[in-house]
């Protein structure tokens, strides 16, 4: 067997031989003859890394598609799956490819890819009409009947002449239906008053499993009634199955002969001007590259971005929360919440082990006292709540559960300037709290605060600036309800109008810090301080049409939907 080096070389750049492609017998042959004269072929491309890819192999499969070389023509011996498509359509005009899968012999997936292949190719050789056939196919349950027959069938044998007690009877696998059907069908009878308890007995000689019969006939395909069809589907025995199929006819340029165009052009068609009779496959302007390796920002990343951004627009500064390791006074006890306060169990808050305590040495004294005595006496227009603070309780190390503690490490600092001035400052990061896990509920989340600090402020200045923040957002439809909060007086809940539930929706919490918290830092006396918060999941969930926050955090997180996750943009009004 010998063969033209360039014509065998121009066969195999039309062949994917590398992905997907398995050699046969024929090939191994073939792969003998150019083996020995490899050297005859070293300009051919196609042909050495046909050549390389074909030496990995090992193992020739079925017979397939065989190679010979005819009239200076490489041809197919076996007709491929689209060469016979066009030749039968050369015959008959029409085929489905049902059928034709049928008479070749093929799996019918595998024709389906053939039809596509042609209509992918340019000049329209073929048109494909998709279509579907509808059909009824045997159940798990259904095939079981077939096998063993049915239930009411297999408990009518299992009834002797002389009868069985019921009792008896039931042990058998899928009893109750069984007699429930002989009983409808007058195969047995109960006698209730039978000595020994109620005894089934047979009300006929024999029966005829007529449920198997037509469950036969529905695998074979014959013709049966509705009304039984329906019967059989109540009990689950059939299923509906629906198979599509391509109709396909004789396009516009329809020929047996393919003509697949050219991907490249090359220096070769350049320089003997074979490129003037060679077709070429559109070029696809609109096509994607190839995706970019590299790292994502996570979702929450992204809206965290957006949300910072909307702060900074409004004049807000960013404060330090790398401290995720906080101590019970800043985290509660600056904040004038009471030591026997719920939030401070071990249920609702992670503590520390080592170290479990932090140094006094490490508070400002003077402020300790004057928290501890607000705590225990009152003070600063306030009756305090009159129990025994102790520094051990605030010295213990926890991890933060409100940000709100680095807001009061911050107006600490701001009272300890020569001058105060006002601030506006926000924050945007973790927090830690002992929950209960479920689809909206994680230890782990994420908190947004923003704090003002001016002289005088009051109630309608943190509604204004809380409507100015959400408008940003997109949100303009705001209520607000009186709440209460151990830090804050008065306190509200901010609801907005939801469009797609059509009702009011919680969004977050707000207040004025209480003078209790803000008069011992050293603050003046006509400074108030307004704050609002609310979290970052919630909000992200919403714009990942994400239900359970474990599939945005954690080890049920979809990569891929890190990777598609697009660049946030804020709805803003």
């Amino acid at each position: 067997m010998t063969m033209e080096p360039l014509k065998l070389d121009e066969y195999l750049s039309t062949r994917s031989y590398v992905n997907g492609y398995c050699f046969t017998y024929e090939d191994r042959a073939l792969f003998e003859v150019v083996n020995k004269n490899i050297s005859n072929y070293s300009a051919c491309y196609h042909v050495v890394r046909w050549h390389r890819h074909i030496a990995m192999l090992s193992k020739p499969v079925k017979k397939q598609q065989p190679v010979v070389c005819k009239q200076d023509k490489i041809v197919l011996t076996d007709m491929s799956l689209d060469q016979t498509i066009l030749n039968v359509l050369e015959k008959d005009g029409e085929i489905d490819s049902l059928g034709l899968a049928s008479d070749q012999n093929v799996d019918h997936q595998k024709l389906i890819g053939a039809i596509k292949s042609l209509l992918a190719l340019p000049g329209e050789y073929i048109k494909a009409e998709q279509k579907q056939v509808s059909c009824w196919e045997l159940t798990g349950e259904g095939k079981s009947f077939v096998d063993n027959g049915s239930y009411e069938y297999i408990l009518f044998n299992s009834v002797p002449k002389e009868g069985i007690f019921q009792k008896d009877l039931m042990k058998l696998p899928n009893a109750k239906i069984g007699f429930s059907k002989a009983m409808t069908l007058g195969w047995i009878s109960i006698d209730k008053k039978a000595e020994g308890g109620p005894t089934v007995f047979r009300k006929v000689e024999t029966a005829e499993d007529e449920v198997v019969k037509v469950l036969n006939s529905i695998s074979e395909q014959t013709s049966v009634p509705d009304k039984v069809i329906q019967d059989v589907k109540k009990r689950k025995l059939i299923s509906p199955v629906v198979t599509k199929f391509y109709k396909v006819t004789k396009g516009p340029g329809f020929s047996t002969t393919i003509q697949r165009p050219e991907a490249d052009l090359t220096a070769e068609m350049l320089q003997d001007g074979s490129w003037k009779s060679k077709t070429f496959k559109d070029y696809n302007f609109a096509a994607r590259g190839a995706p970019m390796t590299s790292g994502y920002l996570h979702p929450l990343l992204k809206v965290r971005a957006e949300y910072r951004r909307i702060f900074l627009d409004m004049g807000f500064s960013e404060m330090p929360t790398a401290q995720f390791v906080e101590n019970g006074f800043w985290n509660f006890d600056a904040l004038f919440q009471p030591q026997q306060h719920p939030a401070r169990d071990a249920h609702d808050t992670f503590f520390i082990s080592d170290p479990a305590l932090t140094k006094e040495a490490k508070f400002p004294s003077d402020y300790l006292e004057r928290v501890k005595t607000t705590h225990e006496k009152g003070g600063y227009g306030s009756t305090g709540y009159d129990y025994d603070w102790k520094v051990v309780e605030a010295q213990k190390n926890i991890l933060r559960t409100h940000t709100t503690a680095v807001s009061a490490r911050m107006l600490y600092k701001i009272a300890q300037q020569p001058e105060f001035k006002p601030v506006k400052m926000f924050s945007i990061d973790r927090v830690f709290r002992n929950e209960t896990l479920d689809a909206t509920h994680l230890a782990e989340f994420h908190q947004i605060e923003g704090v003002v600090a001016d002289r005088n402020l009051n109630l309608g200045h943190l509604i204004g600036i809380l409507h100015t923040f959400f408008k940003k957002l997109g949100i303009e439809k705001l209520k607000f309800k009186p709440a209460y909060n151990p830090y804050t007086e008065p306190s509200m809940e901010i609801f907005s109008y939801h469009e797609g539930l059509k009702k009011w929706v919680e969004i977050g919490n707000s207040g004025i810090f209480r003078p209790e918290m803000l008069l011992p830092m050293g603050l003046p006396a006509d400074v108030n301080v307004i704050a609002w918060g609310l979290s970052l999941e919630r909000p992200t969930m919403i714009k990942c049409g994400i239900n359970n926050i474990r599939e945005l955090i954690g080890p049920k997180v979809n990569l891929n939907m890190v990777q598609d996750f697009p660049i946030c943009r804020v709805n803003k009004a």
